[in-house]
């Protein structure tokens, strides 16, 4: 159909059959009627975002039981974790069923698709009806009325009607307006007229006093009250005044609702009654006019009131009485509905609001409470608490005339007085001005809340309350009365608790309690010890006792047992001595149990101690527990006393043989915190534990210097870091023991002495009571007298013991002195500080020589101090004779350039630097390590190469044949001699290897032993050898023929065991079978011929320093350069044409 789906065309069909009958047989599909049904997703969800918010809130509480699980005790964690699988499950569980129903949808989707359908279908139907009713009704009075005949013939005769009313013709037959001069002429007319009335006649209230004239009528204004706007009636003196508007000057503060219920104009039937009865006051007293109709026989309208000849009319002053008392009735009125407001907001089961049926007087009663039921009622004696907290009362009432004399200025009594004799004369005026205003007034409860107030402190000052017409909030006024009552209670409760009696002692110090204001906060501030405070506040709103722990208190879990307390209080406000006292023990114990916990400390309000036990620590009110984590039997006992803390180091043991493992107290020391965290105390750990006499108590712990102790009043303040200090010291105490069994175990006497001045790099590792605990001393004859090195070290060795605090194992720092005082250099050195640090486990103090060896395990301290001291003392001997070579060896450039006790790096000929490292391996034996590079003194190292680098494993075997001082030198003689030919080596291997390119076959360079080169040449069947002798002596020889050949060699042909070579690690004969795999070069000897005529003759090498031999030859160390390069090229050149 013209472009259309068939779809559209079935459907329009469809629409177009009437009763449903098919056009042309054409039934519409099932798809199609559904199709038609409206889509209605009222209440559906889906199932995507159901699992997406599940899933995502499955995965946060993971997230947050990662975070907080680590912190919880291990019973915590399996009950948390338990209870999330748990709840999870369930919620599992739910959304399987739900994805199970989510199968049905299609259905249940189509069943309230149909369901639409069929409500539609029936709001259609009703429509109808209502339609149809709708016309039968509105049929009847569209009927046409009979024809006016009269009227008809009234037109027709005379073209007008006369039978017309009067009204229709002026409703609809507008009347001619006025000019503009003419309004113009009647305002001014009305306006002089109003001011000739105001200014002779009319009398005006004084509050009225302000008022001006304009747009033809009189604006009166009375301040706080209202302004209001008369016009009279005419200009004749009879005309009366009739009322145009009024605006009550009100501000509302609070909520804008109230703002919208209350305008300050009236509108609607708050006006309508305003003007009625605003006009029937000014009209009182006028007579009615004449009546242009006569009035209906019967019909009489009700006589007016006539004045005396000596009474004036003054409708002004009535005017001012009723729009006095609208004001302050309106005023009243927002007052009570913000009242009631608040009612609605929280306030309603504590606030009761009663208006009388005058609406004057509203009265407000707070803190309302329920009657306690009758089975709580235990003493019939306990004083009852009333059922409201007060009450608030503002009434409208009327001054009296001292009151309005007094209320009145001068000004204000000489104008009226004025106004009376010029407009009165000798008469009376009709009406007087009533005086009305608020009372507020404030009446507590005597006994809330347990506690009686004097009268005279209720007494409110009069500018406290007040009801302000600039800003009428009801809820500031019951706050205000309510905070000054709050005040005046905890004001009360402090001077009870401050009163002499039990509490005297704990809560009468200064600062101990105390009243705080802030704004419109009011506590009572309650010291329980340390820094934890207690506030006891008054709830605004419901008058319950409330307290709230604030400071270090809130972080603790007493939220609960908090609220107890307060509901118990609560319920006998007499029981808040008892309860504080309570409070008070049970957060002391918690602050010393929240303190340990942060250490990790194992803490205990009880032990298995016999009866008779706790005796030995005195009289108190409780004690904390600690266990010394590394010895079970010791613990540090916090003893809770009146004022204080007390501390005391107990050892106990178990009774033996006890079925409830009882424990007894075998040794007591009392400590002195003071002496212990201050700045400079020296307390001996070494004390005579009588355990026979441990019933008594013994004395604290001595000061040097000061024989009695006096008991510090430090209250109960316990920080962190003075309870880690006191169980370091505790640990210390029982640590000490263990250092002086490994020393007993090696027979090495010990002494003590002070720690004033060791290492100051050492801090990090170091506790705040370091200085109250002596160390060790030690003789370095006895420790090291099966260590190397033992003379470098001074006669006093000093061993402390540190990191008793720690949850790991205490340190060891082990300081020694060194006789030999080498200062560091290089990087080490770089600074302008002191002390360095080269390892961790090593500091050096350079400008006292003092060596710091710190042990990370107590229990081993002796064996690794032993251990290192083997690794630093060889490097100091190192650095020592290095030092002393260019004097005493003649080796002038010879220079130490970098020693930080774990390296010693020196130049040992020319820029040809090298570096000794020692370390340990696992069979505990020295092992050197060598690094060779090249350098200025005093410069960065260079790129270069040093050709020593490739011998470095023969070379460093040098340093462990026999003692170090000789094997040193031997190994720089060695460097110094085989110079030359390694660096003549390297020369020839880097010109080989820019010639790489030319297709010749490289050449290859490498050492056998410590003196011993090799020049092997590209057909890897010829090379050279270039040995170190003594004397600095070179062989230079062929490397085909073996020097430990022991088949009869010709005498000529073989070198003296004197001249061999002399590097450590010389290969065994069996080792180089040197003709297997080597070829003897050609014509070699008269190479070697030739090249010593040619560097004879040059000049280059002196005639004695070279001797050839029948296999090479001979020279000395300076002499070897020009032959190795002579020798070099012509064999290489002689190989060439061999091949």
């Amino acid at each position: 159909m013209n472009g259309e789906s068939s779809s559209s065309a079935v459907n329009s069909e469809l629409m177009s059959a009437p009763n449903g009958v098919h056009i042309n047989g054409v039934e519409p599909t099932l798809e199609q009627l559904e199709a038609e049904l409206p889509v209605v997703m009222d209440g559906q969800v889906p199932l995507g975002e159901v699992l997406s918010r599940v899933t995502q809130a499955i995965y946060t509480e993971l997230q947050e039981l990662a975070e907080t699980l680590p912190s919880q005790s291990d019973t915590a964690r399996k009950r948390t974790l338990a209870d999330w699988v748990v709840k999870t499950k369930k919620q599992v569980v739910k959304l399987y069923a739900v994805a199970k129903w989510a199968r049905d949808a299609d259905t249940v989707q189509k069943c309230m698709n149909i369901t639409a359908f069929l409500m539609d279908q029936n709001q259609q139907f009703e429509n109808s009806i209502q339609g149809l009713t709708w016309a039968r009704q509105s049929l009847d009075p569209a009927r046409l009325r009979n024809h006016d005949l009269l009227t008809s013939l009234d037109v027709l005769t005379t073209g007008s009607y006369r039978r017309l009313p009067t009204a229709i013709k002026k409703s609809i037959i507008p009347p001619t307006p006025l000019t503009d001069d003419e309004v113009i002429k009647t305002l001014v007319d009305i306006q002089d007229a109003i001011r000739y009335r105001l200014r002779l006649s009319e009398i005006i209230p004084i509050e009225m006093s302000h008022h001006r004239i304009a747009d033809g009528r009189v604006y009166f204004t009375a301040p706080n009250l209202f302004e209001c706007s008369l016009c009279l009636n005419g200009t004749r003196k009879g005309d009366g005044w009739f009322f145009v508007h009024v605006e009550f000057l009100i501000k509302i503060g609070g909520d804008l609702i109230t703002t919208q219920e209350f305008p300050r104009v009236p509108t609607g039937i708050i006006k309508r009654h305003i003007t009625e009865e605003v006009d029937r006051q000014l009209a009182l007293y006028i007579p009615y006019p004449e009546p242009q109709q006569p009035l209906p026989p019967g019909v009489e309208l009700p006589p007016k009131e006539e004045l005396p000849e000596d009474v004036v009319d003054t409708p002004l002053v009535r005017v001012f009485n009723f729009l006095q008392m609208m004001s302050l009735s309106y005023q009243l009125e927002i007052l009570w509905y913000q009242a009631e407001r608040m009612r609605a907001l929280g306030w309603g089961e504590y606030l009761t609001v009663n208006m009388t049926p005058n609406r004057k007087t509203l009265t407000v009663t707070y803190w309302i409470r329920k009657p306690p039921a009758q089975q709580q009622s235990h003493n019939v004696n306990a004083p009852k608490i009333p059922l409201m907290g007060g009450t608030l009362t503002v009434a409208i009432i009327e001054t009296t005339a001292l009151q309005r004399a007094n209320g009145r200025s001068f000004r204000s009594k000489t104008l009226a007085e004025l106004q009376q004799i010029s407009k009165l004369q000798s008469k009376r005026p009709s009406d007087t001005v009533e005086y009305l205003k608020f009372d507020i007034r404030w009446e507590p409860a005597q006994g809330a809340l347990a506690i009686a107030l004097p009268r005279e402190e209720t007494v409110l000052p009069k500018d406290l309350l007040a009801v302000d017409a600039d800003d009428l909030n009801f809820e500031d006024m019951l706050r205000k009365v309510i905070l000054r009552h709050t005040k005046l209670l905890l004001a009360r409760l402090e001077f009870r608790l401050s009163m002499p009696g039990v509490t005297r002692s704990v809560f009468s110090g200064p600062g101990t309690i105390s009243l705080v204001e802030d704004g419109e906060f009011r506590a009572l501030k309650l010291l329980l010890c340390a820094d934890k405070y207690l506030l006891i506040t008054i709830d605004t709103r419901t008058g319950r006792i409330t307290l709230r722990d604030v400071g270090e208190l809130a972080a603790t879990n007493t939220g609960s047992r908090v609220a107890q307390w307060t509901e118990l209080i609560n319920r006998d406000p007499a029981s808040l001595t008892a309860v504080l006292f309570k409070l008070r023990l049970e957060t002391i114990i918690e602050l010393v149990e929240q303190k340990a916990n942060y250490l990790g400390l194992q803490s205990y309000r009880n032990r298995p101690f016999l009866p008779n036990e706790l005796q030995k620590l005195g009289r108190s009110l409780g004690a904390v527990y600690i266990r010394l984590q590394s010895y079970q039997a010791h613990y540090l006992v916090i003893i809770i006393e009146n004022e204080q803390f007390q501390y005391a180091l107990i050892t106990t043991s178990v009774i033996p043989d006890s079925a409830t493992t009882d424990m007894v107290i075998d040794d007591v020391a009392f400590l002195d915190p003071v002496r212990i965290h201050g700045d400079d105390p020296t307390i001996s750990i070494r004390d005579n534990v009588d355990t026979k006499g441990a019933s008594k108590r013994k004395k604290p712990v001595e000061l040097a210097g000061e024989p009695q102790r006096s008991p510090p009043r430090t209250g109960f303040q316990l920080e962190t870091q003075l309870l880690r200090e006191i169980y370091s010291y505790c640990c210390a105490r029982v640590a000490y023991q263990t250092v002086e069994i490994q020393l007993k175990k090696r027979n090495i006497p010990y002494s003590y002495h002070n720690t004033n001045d060791y290492a100051p790099e050492l801090g990090f590792i170091q506790s705040s009571i370091a200085r109250s605990v002596p160390a060790l001393s030690v003789q370095s004859r006895d420790l090291l007298r099966l260590a190397p090195a033992a003379e470098a070290a001074m006669p006093n060795i000093r061993v402390i013991p540190l990191n008793w605090w720690s949850e790991k194992n205490a340190h060891v720092v082990t300081c020694v002195k060194l006789k030999y005082v080498q200062q560091p250099l290089g990087k080490a050195a770089a600074g302008t500080s002191t002390v360095i640090r080269p390892s961790k486990r090593i500091v050096y103090d350079t400008n006292e020589a003092v060596v710091s060896f710190l042990s990370e395990n107590i229990e081993t301290c002796v064996d690794e101090f032993l251990e290192e001291w083997a690794r630093v003392s060889k490097m100091v001997v190192i650095a020592r004779e290095v030092a002393q070579m260019s004097k005493e060896k003649d080796w002038q450039d010879i220079r130490l350039i970098s020693f930080d006790l774990q390296t010693v790096e020196f130049v040992y000929s020319g820029d040809y630097v090298v570096s000794i490292t020692t370390r340990e391996d696992l069979q505990s034996t020295s092992r050197y390590d060598l690094r060779f590079s090249r350098r200025q003194v005093g410069q960065a190292r260079s790129d270069s190469f040093n050709p020593h680098d490739d011998a470095e494993t023969y070379l460093r075997a040098i340093l462990r044949q026999g003692r170090l001082t000789p094997s040193l030198h031997h190994l720089v003689q060695i460097l110094r001699d085989t110079l030359p030919i390694v660096v003549e080596l390297e020369e020839i291997r880097n010109e080989e290897s820019q010639k790489g390119n030319t297709g010749s076959r490289p050449l290859d360079i490498f050492p056998k032993s410590a003196g011993w080169y090799r020049l092997l040449y590209g057909d890897f069947r010829h090379a050279l050898d270039f040995r170190l002798m003594t004397e600095q002596r070179v062989a230079i020889y062929d490397a085909s023929h073996s020097l430990y050949d022991l088949s009869s060699p010709p005498v000529t042909a073989s070198l003296t065991k004197k001249e061999e070579d002399m590097a450590v690690d010389t290969p065994t004969p069996s080792a180089d079978i040197a003709g297997v795999f080597l070829q003897p070069i050609p014509d070699f000897q008269s190479i070697v011929s030739e090249c010593v005529r040619q560097v004879v003759g040059s000049g280059a090498v002196p005639r004695g320093n070279i001797a050839p031999v029948d296999i090479g030859v001979v020279c000395d160390t300076n002499s070897v350069r020009p032959l190795v390069r002579g020798i070099h090229t012509k064999v290489s050149e002689k190989l060439r044409g061999a091949s």
